[in-house]
């Protein structure tokens, strides 16, 4: 809004003010509907809906939740939903999530998400889809969870990993970086971990007064920008949206809060790109599918020099990239700006790596028909081999059936063989794209 409102201007805050007054609120807050495949202790595996008379294509992705933020942050308002994207798109979408975290769950360490949850649920993802390999996307420590599994088990169905605001570097984080020397003269005896142990992890309102932290500028600017603002429904809508994530945000279990505060936050534990846990060492090298690496501009939680820190450990993906995309934490995701972003990057990068579009659904019967239909084929040659033998000295021209048959045979192997190629140059590259609405100066391909 300009310092002086102009009439149009004015007429729509007093219009937003008042639906806002009657009706509670602007933000068109219904969630996707979706449907229960899996679940198992503090895991749900959902299946988005497709839209009524559309059918899903290509390859399934599976949304990983961080731990203590809601699983809205996939699906935060109708307009600004990732997962409202991806069915429109009709991408068979589905998302893991972990329900209430409660003192019972305290006992529970970093093992048992990349152990039994993220395992499970690209597994239960990929038979739902008929088969196929699941892309996997990881925002903040779901994207941390999402590479320490697929490090750790080379053998899932996972066709490409994107990661949103991970931040592996944790002395790059100038929220964290000047305390770690504080943290690291208790000795694991500090008041933190005294209060962890009694508490069974960090609570609710611990969760969310250090996600408001780490945008304090905009908590003490949000009532002036909201001023600002009156007259832009979708500004005040996003606003309504975001203050709805932070209120539902959820406990972390006592021994994941331990781990990572220990391990992360004071020893800097996966900045070297390996990480000590149960029985075993895993390591980032031992990725072996494509990566896709996001940091937001603005991310307080995540800078861009600590997300960036992951990419020169990625030895063993075929292909990283890296892009800078506007917002911070959670706008990076599922901000104003991520619509022509941060989306449409994913898009690509899916596309890119995907197999052939067709119906998920009918992924598992194709390989079948082919067979079918080869099986006759074979049996038509076998027995055209006798009557070949019986006439083959009265009519030699017999033959040049037969030629022509094998001729127009191999074009069709030629075409076959060249449509990947083609399909592939048609893709644009991701960190270079001129039509890309925003700057992507810091961005940049890193294929090996």
């Amino acid at each position: 809004m300009d310092l002086i409102p102009k009439p149009d201007q004015v007429v729509a805050a007093a219009g937003n003010v008042a639906h806002k007054v009657l009706y509670g609120g602007l933000a068109d807050l219904r969630p996707m509907p979706r449907t229960l495949i899996d679940e198992g202790e503090l895991r749900e595996v959902y299946h988005y809906r497709p839209k009524a008379g559309a059918r899903e294509h290509g390859d399934p992705v599976l949304m990983v939740t961080p731990l203590a933020a809601p699983a809205i942050c996939y699906d935060l308002r109708r307009g600004c939903s990732l997962a409202e994207h991806f069915v429109t798109e009709g991408r068979p979408t589905y998302l893991v999530e972990y329900g209430e975290v409660s003192f019972r769950n305290r006992g529970l360490g970093m093992e048992h998400w990349v152990d039994e949850v993220l395992p499970e649920a690209v597994a239960a993802v990929s038979a739902h889809a008929g088969g196929r390999p699941v892309h996997v996307i990881g925002w903040s420590l779901g994207g941390i969870f999402s590479m320490l599994t697929a490090a750790d088990r080379p053998d899932l169905p996972i066709a490409s990993l994107t990661v949103v605001g991970s931040p592996l570097d944790v002395s790059l984080v100038p929220l964290v970086a000047p305390l770690r020397p504080l943290f690291n003269l208790t000795d694991g005896r500090g008041a933190i971990t005294r209060a962890y142990r009694v508490m069974g992890g960090a609570p609710k309102p611990l969760v969310k007064w250090a996600f408001q932290l780490s945008s304090f500028q905009k908590l003490v600017t949000k009532p002036v920008a909201l001023a600002a603002n009156l007259d832009d429904a979708d500004f005040l809508a996003q606003v309504e949206a975001v203050d709805r994530f932070t209120d539902n945000m959820i406990a972390y279990p006592g021994r994941t809060f331990g781990q990572l505060y220990h391990r992360f936050v004071k020893g800097n534990a996966m900045r070297t790109g390996e990480l000590e846990l149960g029985d075993r060492s895993i390591r980032i090298a031992d990725i072996r599918v494509p990566v896709l690496v996001f940091a937001g501009s603005t991310d307080g939680i995540a800078p861009v020099a600590a997300v960036k820190a992951v990419v020169p450990l990625l030895t063993g993906s075929p292909e990283v990239r890296f892009e800078i995309v506007p917002g911070g934490h959670l706008g990076m995701l599922t901000g104003r700006a991520a619509r022509s972003t941060t989306w449409r990057v994913m898009d690509e990068w899916i596309s890119r790596w995907s197999g052939a579009e067709q119906p998920a659904a009918e992924t598992a019967t194709k390989p079948r028909k082919k067979a079918t239909k080869k099986a006759p084929a074979k049996k038509a040659t076998a027995k055209k081999a006798p009557a070949r033998k019986t006439t083959a000295k009265k009519a030699p021209a017999k033959e040049a059936p037969a030629k022509k048959t094998t001729a127009k045979k191999a074009p069709a192997k030629k075409t076959a063989a060249t449509k990947a190629p083609v399909r592939k140059a048609a893709e644009p590259t991701i960190g270079v794209n001129p039509t890309r609405r925003y700057g992507s100066a810091g961005s940049r391909s890193l294929a090996r």
